[in-house]
Protein backbone atom coordinates (compact mmCIF):
# COMPACT_ATOMS: atom_id res chain seq x y z
CA UNK A 1 0.00 0.00 0.00
CA UNK A 2 1.09 3.56 -0.77
CA UNK A 3 -0.10 6.13 1.74
CA UNK A 4 0.57 9.85 1.34
CA UNK A 5 -0.03 12.10 4.33
CA UNK A 6 -0.11 15.91 4.49
CA UNK A 7 1.37 16.96 7.83
CA UNK A 8 2.55 19.82 9.99
CA UNK A 9 4.87 19.52 12.98
CA UNK A 10 4.41 17.82 16.36
CA UNK A 11 0.85 16.53 15.87
CA UNK A 12 1.61 15.50 12.30
CA UNK A 13 4.72 13.61 13.38
CA UNK A 14 2.75 11.71 16.01
CA UNK A 15 0.12 10.88 13.42
CA UNK A 16 2.83 9.46 11.15
CA UNK A 17 3.98 7.22 14.02
CA UNK A 18 0.46 5.79 14.11
CA UNK A 19 0.57 5.06 10.38
CA UNK A 20 3.91 3.33 10.83
CA UNK A 21 2.59 1.33 13.77
CA UNK A 22 -0.28 0.06 11.63
CA UNK A 23 1.89 -0.79 8.63
CA UNK A 24 4.93 -2.13 10.49
CA UNK A 25 7.29 0.58 9.26
CA UNK A 26 10.20 2.42 10.85
CA UNK A 27 10.48 1.78 14.59
CA UNK A 28 7.66 -0.77 14.27
CA UNK A 29 9.21 -2.90 11.52
CA UNK A 30 9.46 -6.63 12.18
CA UNK A 31 11.02 -9.57 10.37
CA UNK A 32 7.52 -10.80 9.54
CA UNK A 33 6.47 -7.50 7.99
CA UNK A 34 9.35 -5.87 6.20
CA UNK A 35 9.51 -2.16 5.51
CA UNK A 36 9.32 -2.83 1.75
CA UNK A 37 5.76 -4.14 2.11
CA UNK A 38 4.31 -0.63 2.25
CA UNK A 39 5.32 2.90 1.32
CA UNK A 40 4.64 5.95 3.49
CA UNK A 41 5.23 9.45 2.15
CA UNK A 42 4.77 12.61 4.18
CA UNK A 43 4.24 15.94 2.42
CA UNK A 44 5.49 18.35 5.07
CA UNK A 45 4.68 22.01 5.67
CA UNK A 46 7.51 24.47 4.95
CA UNK A 47 5.63 27.65 5.89
CA UNK A 48 7.31 27.67 9.32
CA UNK A 49 10.80 27.65 7.79
CA UNK A 50 12.97 30.62 8.70
CA UNK A 51 16.49 32.02 8.70
CA UNK A 52 17.68 32.09 12.32
CA UNK A 53 21.20 33.34 13.14
CA UNK A 54 22.17 32.78 9.51
CA UNK A 55 20.94 29.19 9.48
CA UNK A 56 17.99 27.71 7.60
CA UNK A 57 15.64 26.15 10.14
CA UNK A 58 12.82 23.84 8.98
CA UNK A 59 10.87 23.08 12.17
CA UNK A 60 8.20 20.75 10.76
CA UNK A 61 10.57 18.71 8.61
CA UNK A 62 12.96 18.33 11.53
CA UNK A 63 10.22 17.39 14.00
CA UNK A 64 9.00 14.66 11.65
CA UNK A 65 12.54 13.44 11.02
CA UNK A 66 13.53 13.37 14.70
CA UNK A 67 10.24 11.79 15.80
CA UNK A 68 10.24 8.99 13.24
CA UNK A 69 13.99 8.51 13.71
CA UNK A 70 13.60 7.99 17.47
CA UNK A 71 15.57 11.06 18.52
CA UNK A 72 12.93 13.64 19.42
CA UNK A 73 12.67 15.14 22.89
CA UNK A 74 9.71 13.23 24.40
CA UNK A 75 8.65 16.02 26.76
CA UNK A 76 8.63 18.91 24.30
CA UNK A 77 7.70 16.87 21.24
CA UNK A 78 10.28 18.76 19.15
CA UNK A 79 14.05 19.14 19.07
CA UNK A 80 16.66 16.60 20.14
CA UNK A 81 16.47 14.21 23.03
CA UNK A 82 19.08 15.07 25.73
CA UNK A 83 19.60 18.52 24.21
CA UNK A 84 21.96 21.13 25.70
CA UNK A 85 21.81 24.90 25.23
CA UNK A 86 25.34 26.28 25.49
CA UNK A 87 25.27 28.01 22.08
CA UNK A 88 21.97 29.67 22.96
CA UNK A 89 23.43 30.93 26.24
CA UNK A 90 26.45 32.42 24.45
CA UNK A 91 24.26 34.08 21.83
CA UNK A 92 22.28 35.71 24.63
CA UNK A 93 25.50 36.99 26.20
CA UNK A 94 26.42 38.55 22.87
CA UNK A 95 22.98 40.14 22.63
CA UNK A 96 22.32 38.37 19.33
CA UNK A 97 18.79 38.45 17.97
CA UNK A 98 16.31 36.89 17.79
CA UNK A 99 16.57 35.98 21.47
CA UNK A 100 13.15 34.29 21.61
CA UNK A 101 13.94 31.34 19.31
CA UNK A 102 15.66 28.33 20.85
CA UNK A 103 18.38 26.49 18.94
CA UNK A 104 19.83 23.54 20.81
CA UNK A 105 23.44 22.44 20.45
CA UNK A 106 22.60 19.10 18.82
CA UNK A 107 19.95 20.71 16.64
CA UNK A 108 22.53 23.16 15.30
CA UNK A 109 24.26 20.37 13.38
CA UNK A 110 21.13 19.73 11.31
CA UNK A 111 20.76 23.42 10.46
CA UNK A 112 24.45 23.81 9.63
CA UNK A 113 24.41 20.89 7.18
CA UNK A 114 21.16 22.09 5.59
CA UNK A 115 22.47 25.64 5.20
CA UNK A 116 25.75 24.50 3.67
CA UNK A 117 23.91 22.34 1.14
CA UNK A 118 21.45 25.13 0.27
CA UNK A 119 24.35 27.49 -0.40
CA UNK A 120 25.95 24.81 -2.56
CA UNK A 121 22.83 24.80 -4.72
CA UNK A 122 21.04 21.64 -3.60
CA UNK A 123 17.21 21.77 -3.47
CA UNK A 124 15.51 21.29 -0.13
CA UNK A 125 14.03 17.93 -1.16
CA UNK A 126 17.49 16.46 -1.85
CA UNK A 127 18.84 17.97 1.36
CA UNK A 128 16.02 16.42 3.36
CA UNK A 129 16.79 13.01 1.84
CA UNK A 130 20.45 13.41 2.79
CA UNK A 131 19.59 14.39 6.36
CA UNK A 132 17.24 11.41 6.63
CA UNK A 133 20.14 9.09 5.84
CA UNK A 134 21.35 9.83 9.37
CA UNK A 135 17.93 9.28 11.02
CA UNK A 136 16.37 6.46 8.94
CA UNK A 137 12.79 7.62 9.63
CA UNK A 138 11.11 4.73 7.81
CA UNK A 139 9.12 7.13 5.64
CA UNK A 140 9.85 9.43 2.74
CA UNK A 141 9.74 13.01 3.99
CA UNK A 142 9.08 15.56 1.25
CA UNK A 143 9.04 19.32 1.70
CA UNK A 144 5.88 20.58 0.00
CA UNK A 145 8.05 22.71 -2.30
CA UNK A 146 11.71 23.29 -3.10
CA UNK A 147 10.88 26.98 -3.36
CA UNK A 148 10.89 29.38 -0.45
CA UNK A 149 7.33 29.90 0.77
CA UNK A 150 6.99 31.31 4.30
CA UNK A 151 3.95 32.09 6.41
CA UNK A 152 3.80 35.69 7.63
CA UNK A 153 1.24 37.26 9.93
CA UNK A 154 -0.19 40.79 9.88
CA UNK A 155 -0.53 42.02 13.46
CA UNK A 156 -1.01 45.21 15.43
CA UNK A 157 2.40 45.85 16.97
CA UNK A 158 1.98 46.06 20.76
CA UNK A 159 4.82 48.60 20.90
CA UNK A 160 3.23 51.35 18.81
CA UNK A 161 -0.20 50.08 17.64
CA UNK A 162 0.92 50.06 14.01
CA UNK A 163 0.09 47.22 11.65
CA UNK A 164 3.02 45.21 10.37
CA UNK A 165 3.79 41.77 9.00
CA UNK A 166 6.01 39.43 10.99
CA UNK A 167 7.24 35.90 10.34
CA UNK A 168 4.99 33.16 11.64
CA UNK A 169 7.72 32.01 14.04
CA UNK A 170 7.76 35.39 15.77
CA UNK A 171 3.96 35.39 16.06
CA UNK A 172 3.91 31.80 17.34
CA UNK A 173 7.00 31.61 19.54
CA UNK A 174 7.58 35.17 20.70
CA UNK A 175 3.99 36.39 21.02
CA UNK A 176 2.25 33.02 21.49
CA UNK A 177 -0.47 34.30 19.13
CA UNK A 178 -1.53 36.72 21.88
CA UNK A 179 -1.44 39.95 19.83
CA UNK A 180 -4.20 41.49 17.68
CA UNK A 181 -3.96 39.51 14.43
CA UNK A 182 -5.51 40.43 11.09
CA UNK A 183 -4.43 37.97 8.41
CA UNK A 184 -1.95 35.37 7.20
CA UNK A 185 0.13 35.64 4.03
CA UNK A 186 2.03 32.82 2.35
CA UNK A 187 4.95 34.85 1.10
CA UNK A 188 6.52 33.39 -2.03
CA UNK A 189 3.60 31.13 -2.86
CA UNK A 190 2.83 33.07 -6.03
CA UNK A 191 6.21 32.04 -7.44
CA UNK A 192 6.47 28.61 -5.84
CA UNK A 193 5.47 25.26 -7.25
CA UNK A 194 4.88 21.85 -5.79
CA UNK A 195 7.94 19.63 -5.75
CA UNK A 196 7.84 17.04 -8.53
CA UNK A 197 8.04 14.21 -6.00
CA UNK A 198 5.06 15.66 -4.12
CA UNK A 199 2.83 15.65 -7.18
CA UNK A 200 3.93 12.09 -7.96
CA UNK A 201 3.29 10.95 -4.37
CA UNK A 202 -0.23 12.35 -4.50
CA UNK A 203 -0.96 10.89 -7.94
CA UNK A 204 0.43 7.46 -7.07
CA UNK A 205 -1.13 7.04 -3.63
CA UNK A 206 -3.69 4.38 -2.74
CA UNK A 207 -5.08 6.71 -0.08
CA UNK A 208 -4.31 10.28 0.99
CA UNK A 209 -4.63 11.36 4.61
CA UNK A 210 -4.80 14.88 6.06
CA UNK A 211 -3.26 14.67 9.52
CA UNK A 212 -4.98 16.55 12.38
CA UNK A 213 -2.50 19.39 11.93
CA UNK A 214 -3.29 23.10 12.01
CA UNK A 215 -5.76 23.65 9.13
CA UNK A 216 -4.58 27.22 8.50
CA UNK A 217 -0.81 27.39 8.91
CA UNK A 218 0.13 23.71 8.39
CA UNK A 219 -2.28 22.04 5.98
CA UNK A 220 -3.38 25.47 4.71
CA UNK A 221 0.20 26.50 3.98
CA UNK A 222 0.72 23.28 2.00
CA UNK A 223 -2.46 23.88 0.00
CA UNK A 224 -1.32 27.44 -0.76
CA UNK A 225 1.52 26.12 -2.93
CA UNK A 226 0.40 26.05 -6.57
CA UNK A 227 -0.08 22.56 -7.91
CA UNK A 228 -0.89 20.75 -4.68
CA UNK A 229 -4.61 21.45 -4.45
CA UNK A 230 -4.98 20.56 -8.13
CA UNK A 231 -3.05 17.32 -7.64
CA UNK A 232 -5.29 16.38 -4.72
CA UNK A 233 -8.46 17.08 -6.66
CA UNK A 234 -7.20 15.10 -9.65
CA UNK A 235 -5.98 12.09 -7.68
CA UNK A 236 -7.88 8.82 -7.98
CA UNK A 237 -7.11 7.99 -4.34
CA UNK A 238 -9.69 8.71 -1.63
CA UNK A 239 -8.82 11.67 0.62
CA UNK A 240 -9.50 11.27 4.33
CA UNK A 241 -9.17 14.15 6.78
CA UNK A 242 -8.90 14.09 10.57
CA UNK A 243 -10.32 16.91 12.66
CA UNK A 244 -7.74 18.80 14.75
CA UNK A 245 -10.59 20.19 16.86
CA UNK A 246 -12.08 18.18 19.73
CA UNK A 247 -14.96 19.62 21.71
CA UNK A 248 -14.29 23.09 20.33
CA UNK A 249 -10.59 23.06 21.23
CA UNK A 250 -7.46 22.11 19.26
CA UNK A 251 -5.68 18.84 19.97
CA UNK A 252 -2.53 20.88 20.59
CA UNK A 253 -1.07 24.24 19.65
CA UNK A 254 -3.14 27.28 18.77
CA UNK A 255 -5.27 26.22 15.82
CA UNK A 256 -8.26 28.00 17.35
CA UNK A 257 -6.41 31.33 17.24
CA UNK A 258 -5.56 30.75 13.57
CA UNK A 259 -9.11 29.73 12.69
CA UNK A 260 -10.50 32.87 14.32
CA UNK A 261 -8.27 35.04 12.12
CA UNK A 262 -9.65 33.45 8.92
CA UNK A 263 -13.25 33.54 10.15
CA UNK A 264 -13.74 29.82 10.78
CA UNK A 265 -15.33 28.53 13.98
CA UNK A 266 -13.32 26.16 16.16
CA UNK A 267 -15.54 23.14 15.54
CA UNK A 268 -14.97 19.88 13.71
CA UNK A 269 -17.80 20.71 11.32
CA UNK A 270 -16.51 24.19 10.50
CA UNK A 271 -13.00 22.90 9.75
CA UNK A 272 -14.43 20.15 7.53
CA UNK A 273 -16.48 22.73 5.64
CA UNK A 274 -13.35 24.90 5.40
CA UNK A 275 -11.58 22.07 3.55
CA UNK A 276 -14.73 21.34 1.54
CA UNK A 277 -15.92 18.35 -0.46
CA UNK A 278 -13.94 17.19 -3.48
CA UNK A 279 -17.21 16.72 -5.36
CA UNK A 280 -17.61 20.51 -5.32
CA UNK A 281 -14.53 22.72 -5.00
CA UNK A 282 -12.79 21.23 -1.96
CA UNK A 283 -10.50 18.31 -1.22
CA UNK A 284 -12.30 15.93 1.17
CA UNK A 285 -13.99 12.62 0.50
CA UNK A 286 -14.15 11.52 4.14
CA UNK A 287 -13.95 13.39 7.45
CA UNK A 288 -13.30 11.88 10.87
CA UNK A 289 -14.37 13.73 14.02
CA UNK A 290 -13.98 12.87 17.68
CA UNK A 291 -16.61 10.95 19.61
CA UNK A 292 -19.22 13.42 20.81
CA UNK A 293 -18.53 15.94 18.04
CA UNK A 294 -20.91 16.34 15.11
CA UNK A 295 -20.44 17.37 11.50
CA UNK A 296 -22.64 17.44 8.45
CA UNK A 297 -20.80 18.31 5.24
CA UNK A 298 -22.42 17.93 1.85
CA UNK A 299 -20.85 15.17 -0.27
CA UNK A 300 -18.41 14.15 2.49
CA UNK A 301 -18.72 10.89 4.44
CA UNK A 302 -18.39 11.71 8.15
CA UNK A 303 -17.77 9.35 11.04
CA UNK A 304 -17.01 9.95 14.73
CA UNK A 305 -14.30 7.90 16.45
CA UNK A 306 -11.80 8.50 19.29
CA UNK A 307 -9.22 10.97 17.97
CA UNK A 308 -6.89 11.29 20.97
CA UNK A 309 -3.35 10.37 19.88
CA UNK A 310 -2.34 9.09 23.31
CA UNK A 311 0.17 6.63 21.86
CA UNK A 312 1.08 5.10 18.47
CA UNK A 313 -1.34 2.20 18.99
CA UNK A 314 -4.30 4.53 19.60
CA UNK A 315 -3.27 6.58 16.57
CA UNK A 316 -3.02 3.42 14.47
CA UNK A 317 -6.64 2.71 15.33
CA UNK A 318 -7.52 6.17 14.00
CA UNK A 319 -5.71 5.37 10.78
CA UNK A 320 -7.46 2.01 10.50
CA UNK A 321 -10.84 3.71 10.85
CA UNK A 322 -9.92 6.21 8.16
CA UNK A 323 -8.85 3.51 5.74
CA UNK A 324 -12.03 1.57 6.40
CA UNK A 325 -14.16 4.66 5.81
CA UNK A 326 -12.37 5.16 2.49
CA UNK A 327 -12.86 1.52 1.53
CA UNK A 328 -9.14 0.74 1.64
CA UNK A 329 -7.66 -2.23 3.51
CA UNK A 330 -4.15 -2.24 4.94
Amino acid sequence: MKITVLVGGVGGARFLLGVQHLLGLGQFATLQRRESDHELTAVVNIGDDAWIHGLRVCPDLDTCMYTLGGGVDPQRGWGHRDETWHAKEELLRYGATPDWFELGDRDLATHLVRTQMLRAGYPLSQITTALCDRWQPGARLLPSSDDRCETHVVITDPADDSQRAIHFQEWWVRYRAQVPTHSFAFVGSEKASAATEVVAAIAGADVILLAPSNPVVSIGAILAIPGIRGALRASKAPIVGYSPIIGGKPLRGMADACLTVVGVESTAEAVGRHYGARRSTGILDCWLVHDGDHAEIDDVVVRSIPLLMTDPEATAQMVTAGLALAGVAA
